[in-house]
């Protein structure tokens, strides 16, 4: 989830506005998004939004955050394509201004003049921002590699690298995913080779690679590997299909062979197929997924299908990639991983691509990102080791002076997260987001008093248990519920009712407590006969 600020006399940009995915700790939350408290009391001075590529870490939250803060958007065509679908699907097409930005142009914001810098990357337009301030120049890398055969655009143009670095660079601020990756990340090309090796010598069933949508040299590679081997490339997911419209829109994908479509998938001889599918990550509404449990509309899988995960193992997935390879394998399904073939390689710079990148930048600062804190120290420590002379680890909402004088963390700023849901967005940390963990993790137990006109119980105290784990035991719990409930509310008059609900709620937690071990949501409704 990356957003980047870059302040100077006054005036600020912004480098991308990216979302995340939840965890299992945000129970009912899809999307994480970026709390831009700090630049939105200051949007009378942020000047625009600069976008490095189209990643939904790098543009995700432009739907739900781009309006409220007023400026304009920067993207180069493809990416640009990517932001105009999303603000369209929520009607912002026409409130926020996005200006598309010619590969390798440039543009002026105030005190900044940025120019793109293409790189490779894991979708087309890649790019880093070369960022002119009056102190000195920026090197922001955004996300990279290097590919000397890349199956879409041009290989990194060193020598304009080399040149950026002549003309002397500040700080660069970098890619840190791959920093403990010994080798280079690899091309695309390897992968296609990879791929044409394992589905090449596959005469009879279905072939379904799952990938990351966004991988538009991915699909190129399925295409090639489709026209060489007989079988007719068919795409299963939306997401999919949306980037095979923009990349096209874009001037990319072009030679695609023509695109089988899932009705007539539906009845083809499964020898004839290879099946690009959405659902890498076990999403559970995803295409691959669906096809595992069997409800997919168009395609069925059988025995002596193939499935192939071209994509990695994000951390925190594993539970739910592990269910549908599980439903797969109960189904006969045959899966194969990057462990088993090359098929897949990152987008990202092992080690000797950032000893490159060093020694063609020459930077006076390392300034790691894209990363987690192992992460980023190591880094740290790989930038001196290549002679840049200081190198600053950063933590999220920290204030790194990079000039004038000994680049350094010199403050913090608010920099939360918030959640999307529904159609509601708040903060992480809220109340709601509190008590939705409380009712996920111990369950919920509601308990009701009812008074008569004289202020006595009138009647039984109720008790209802919800997600409490005491299954055939719950007649006995609830009892025992109701009796600690209905002693400790005999303690405390009508009158005192804060105090009431509070010596209720404590009494009956205690006897959850030594059921369960667990502290369930309990609440107290206290009813007056009229």
């Amino acid at each position: 989830m990356n957003v980047n600020l870059y302040g100077c006399r006054g005036k600020w940009i912004m480098v991308d506005l990216g979302m995340t995915f939840a965890g299992p700790d945000m129970p009912g939350v899809d999307l994480v998004l970026p709390d831009l408290a700090f630049i939105e009391e200051r949007r009378a001075d942020l000047l625009g939004v600069v976008l490095t590529h189209g990643h939904e870490d790098h543009i995700g939250a432009v739907p739900y955050l781009a309006a409220d803060l007023g400026v304009p958007l920067y993207a180069t065509p493809f990416t640009a394509g990517l932001v105009r679908r999303k603000l369209e699907e929520e009607g912002l097409h026409r409130d926020v201004p996005l200006h598309v930005v010619p590969l390798g142009g440039k543009l002026a914001l105030g005190p900044f003049a940025c120019r793109y810098v293409a790189l490779t990357h894991s979708i087309p337009e890649g790019n880093a921002l070369v960022i002119e301030t009056p102190h000195g120049r920026i090197f922001h890398t955004g996300d990279w590699k290097l590919d000397d055969r890349p199956l879409i655009g041009d290989p990194v143009n060193e020598a304009e690298l080399r040149a950026i670095g002549e003309a002397g660079v500040l700080a660069m601020v970098g890619d840190s995913t791959n920093v403990f990756n010994p080798e280079a990340s690899g091309s695309e090309s390897d992968v296609r080779e990879g791929l044409m090796r394992l589905i090449a010598g596959r005469r009879a069933g279905r072939v379904v690679v799952t990938t990351f949508a966004s991988n538009a040299m991915r699909i190129q590679t399925l295409g090639e590997v489709a026209r060489a081997t007989g079988r007719r490339l068919v795409l299963a997911g939306r997401s999919l299909e949306r980037i095979v419209e923009v990349a096209r829109e874009a001037g990319y994908l072009r030679d695609l062979p023509g695109l089988m479509p899932l009705d007539a998938a539906a009845t083809a001889r499964p020898e004839t197929l290879l099946i690009a599918s959405t659902g890498t990550q076990g999403e559970p509404q995803a295409a691959l997924a669906r096809m595992a449990e069997g409800t997919h509309p168009q395609i069925r899988l059988e025995p002596g299908d193939l499935v192939v995960y071209s994509s990695r193992q994000i951390p925190g997935n594993e539970l739910a990639i592990g269910r549908v390879q599980n439903a797969l394998a109960a189904l006969g399904v045959e899966i194969v991983t990057d462990r088993q073939a090359h098929v897949h390689v990152s987008g990202h710079p092992g080690r000797p691509e950032l000893e490159a990148m060093y020694a063609w930048i020459r930077p006076q600062v390392a300034v790691p990102v894209h990363g987690e804190r192992r992460h980023m120290e190591e880094h740290a420590r790989l930038a001196r080791a290549c002679g840049v002379p200081q190198a600053v680890v950063p933590v999220n909402g920290a204030v790194i002076r990079l000039a004038p004088g000994e680049a350094a963390i010199v403050g913090h700023v608010p920099a939360g997260r918030l959640v999307l849901d529904g159609e509601v967005i708040l903060p992480a940390d809220s109340t709601t987001m509190a008590m939705r963990r409380k009712l996920a993790w111990g369950g919920l137990i509601v308990v009701t008093l009812v008074y008569d006109r004289r202020g006595r119980l009138a009647g039984d105290v109720g008790v209802l248990a919800r997600g409490v784990p005491v299954e055939d035991e719950e007649e006995a719990f609830l009892a025992d519920c109701a009796e600690a409930a209905e002693e400790a509310a005999r303690k405390v008059p009508l009158a005192d009712r804060r105090r009431l609900e509070d010596e209720v709620k404590l009494a009956v937690r205690r006897v959850a407590r030594k059921w369960t071990g667990k502290k369930p949501l309990t609440e107290v409704q206290i009813l007056d006969l009229a």
